[in-house]
């Protein structure tokens, strides 16, 4: 291992010791760094030796690659943040990337669902289990804003019914706590009488279980979001996040204001949360064309 590979190897074991970011973030980093790395070991750099001219030609390389500039732009970030770790850590004087400008990226506004297709994809016939379980899923969703890696990682002992909150792992390990609304807590209350029933032999803690009996994965939770949604007819574009974006777009809506929105979506920057505000700018326009008489 040269020392190239072993700076990239501190530096993601600094992510998950000292930054404690997921697995899938961590790999991320990975991938976008062993891309980087490969392109300058094939012109015989070694990460003193790398310039501003090479940080260069590395974006063109990106540019011919036909990735998205999304993609581009994760890609130079995660750059961006090695270099920044070993000035740090490393001493190291030569940072090429300081001179390189972030591809700018259109913000792209979150789909949300209407209140009326909320009601229709939570509007579920508990003729089994599964159905109680999904029902209590989606509910708890809808009502706490947590993100789906979130819900499918909440234990048993993350959950207060006398108190009526849920406690939250986010990004980073930070602890957060939700309040949780009554349609969300009678709908858990229920399943937790049948959970004991999906355990089958398995032993474990995880909430959420599969037909397996074992902990629900992110895949699993998205097959039956994707079905649930199909089987109402909701044309709207979905996915499991898109539950949380409803869930702050509507407290918007309703009144809540955005530093209470982002504490309870678990932002750390209150510039994430100020999204919402153009999702519901949107409504308003989309409202006022319709119902103005000059609109």
């Amino acid at each position: 291992m040269n020392k190239f590979e072993e700076d990239i190897t501190e530096f993601l074991t600094y992510l998950k010791i000292d930054k404690k970011y997921s697995l899938n973030t961590i790999n991320a980093y990975k991938n976008d760094l062993e891309k980087y790395y490969k392109c300058m070991q094939s012109k015989k750099k070694n990460i003193d030796d790398i310039t501003k001219k090479e940080i260069e030609g590395y974006l063109k390389y990106l540019n011919e690659e036909k990735l998205s500039m999304s993609t581009i732009s994760h890609n130079i970030s995660t750059i961006r943040s090695f270099y920044k770790f070993l000035a740090i850590d490393k001493n190291l004087k030569n940072n090429p990337i300081e001179l390189i400008e972030l591809p700018k990226l259109k913000k792209r506004i979150p789909k949300v669902l209407s209140e009326e297709d909320i009601n229709n994809l939570l509007t579920i016939k508990c003729n089994n289990n599964f159905d109680i379980r999904n029902k209590a899923m989606l509910e708890l969703m809808y009502s706490t804003g947590v993100r789906v890696s979130e819900l499918v990682n909440l234990t048993i002992y993350d959950i207060d019914l006398t108190e009526d909150i849920i406690k939250v792992f986010g990004k980073g390990s930070k602890e957060r706590i939700v309040p949780l609304g009554d349609m969300a807590l009678d709908s858990v209350k229920d399943y937790l009488k049948v959970r004991k029933e999906m355990l089958k032999k398995e032993n474990n803690d995880y909430l959420f279980l599969n037909n397996h009996g074992k902990k629900l994965t992110r895949q699993g939770f998205f097959k039956i979001v994707k079905n649930l949604a199909k089987e109402k007819n909701i044309k709207t574009e979905f996915s499991p996040h898109t539950l949380r974006h409803s869930f702050a777009s509507h407290l918007l809506k309703y009144g809540a204001d955005l530093r209470s929105i982002q504490e309870l979506l678990g932002h750390s920057d209150l510039a994430t949360t100020q999204i919402y505000t153009h999702i519901e700018n949107d409504t308003k326009k989309e409202i006022y064309h319709k119902s103005h008489p000059h609109g």
